[in-house]
């Protein structure tokens, strides 16, 4: 038996007056997924406990079958197991976002979380720039994708977990007086972030991209510190090996802290024009020798946050065709499989950041089709099935051995 899991990040939405009142999910040319939720097993999953930040990190640590109130301690952490930047017991790590924040009349706000998708090429160099010049045996920078990178802060550990940091794509458009570092050490970081401005202020490429029109990346923004995590394998936790395939160093990271093969694929972006096919296909390669695939595409997600129906629309309907449509086609002669469909969380375009409301999911068993009676793929029929796992960290059981 082959598994695999079929993350759209962000997919599940709120009703959108523009659509008439359906969701994205609901409007959009979904043929496939409609299919797999026809003759498989369709329901709801609350993938976010209660009280738990409303993250990629929560919600994926679930599916994966890890119960975040026991393994997470941080998105950080998670995010340096991906880039290969090993932490000791005192260290902790941030993950740290170029952001660009523009001054409006007395206040600064959050004007773009992701500096206007700065390219991974002047990002990177941007923090290779930082660490040389800011970098020192206390902090470190680290370069990862887009606008994604890593701060870590050595030998501090029981003073930093302690501080309060905010999701910068919480806060788009927002003052950000309020949502700056709180707690012990705070004050420490928040000079950090003051001196990594001023660098940045001059900084060659961002002169660059403010000529071409572009937003420059003119502050960091560090949040979701931690300290290593301590996991069982995948393995160890479900008899199987595999791979996780994404661009986003979280999700690598939790397949990696999970003893899982990181498989990279070209033109994978985690943005809106990410290689979805060869995502797929390398997904069917992973299969033709281990038995566990976790393919993740972020797209729909940033269209969220960027507040834009029709790319949502798009990403999902490109989800749909290039990455389930492809893998469903491939798996048809190579024996017995399961597939697990869903979003991780929803990202409302009504909020531009992350709920914590049950998603809809789909298992489909190529050995047991059985008619539904649901419609297809969506929040609204994932309701009517009257299915809802409370706990989504076992819904990864249900998945492998069939039951919750």
């Amino acid at each position: 038996m082959k598994y695999l899991v079929l993350i759209g990040d962000g997919m599940a939405d709120y009703p959108v007056k523009a659509l008439g009142g359906k969701t994205p999910l609901m409007a959009a040319r979904t043929p496939n997924m409609d299919a797999l939720a026809k003759e498989g097993e369709i329901g709801l999953v609350h993938t976010i406990p209660q009280g738990l930040p409303k993250g990629s990190e929560i919600a994926n640590l679930s599916i994966f079958g890890y119960d975040p109130r026991q393994y997470y301690t941080g998105r950080g952490p998670l995010e340096a197991a991906s880039m290969g930047v090993e932490l000791g017991p005192e260290d902790v790590a941030f993950r740290l976002n170029l952001v660009t924040l523009e001054a409006v009349g007395g206040s600064v706000i959050m004007e773009d979380y992701s500096a206007g998708h700065i390219s991974t090429e002047e990002g990177g160099a941007i923090i290779r720039d930082l660490d040389k010049d800011l970098g020192n045996s206390v902090f470190r920078f680290y370069p990862g994708v887009s606008y994604r990178h890593l701060l870590v802060w050595r030998g501090q550990v029981e003073k930093v977990e302690k501080i309060k940091t905010t999701p910068p794509h919480d806060i788009t458009e927002q003052e950000i007086g309020e949502y700056l570092p709180k707690g012990e050490g705070a004050q420490e970081l928040i000079k950090l972030m003051t001196d990594t401005q001023i660098f940045l202020h001059e900084h060659p490429i961002n002169r660059t991209r403010l000529e071409e029109g572009k937003r420059a990346a003119n502050a960091t923004w560090p949040w979701g510190q931690g300290k290593a995590p301590h996991m069982p394998s995948f393995a160890e936790r479900f008899g199987l090996n595999g791979g996780v395939i994404s661009a986003v160093d979280l999700i690598k990271g939790i397949g990696i802290s999970a003893g899982l093969r990181v498989i990279t694929v070209p033109g994978a972006t985690g943005y809106l024009d990410t290689n979805y096919q060869g995502k797929a296909e390398y997904a069917l390669q992973v299969l033709e020798q281990e038995d566990f695939v976790y393919l993740h595409v972020e797209a729909p997600d940033e269209a969220s946050h960027n507040g834009d129906l029709e790319a949502k629309m798009a990403a999902i309907e490109a989800f749909d065709e290039k990455v389930v449509g492809t893998i469903v086609k491939g798996m048809e002669d190579r024996g017995d499989y399961r597939i697990m469909v869903l979003p991780d969380h929803p990202t409302p375009l009504a909020l531009r950041t992350h709920a914590d409301d049950p998603v809809p999911f789909v298992i489909y068993d190529s050995n047991q089709k059985r008619p539904s009676g649901t419609r297809g793929f969506d929040e609204k029929e994932a309701s009517r099935s009257g299915i809802v796992i409370e706990e989504g960290h076992t819904l990864m059981e249900r998945l492998v051995r069939g039951k919750a």
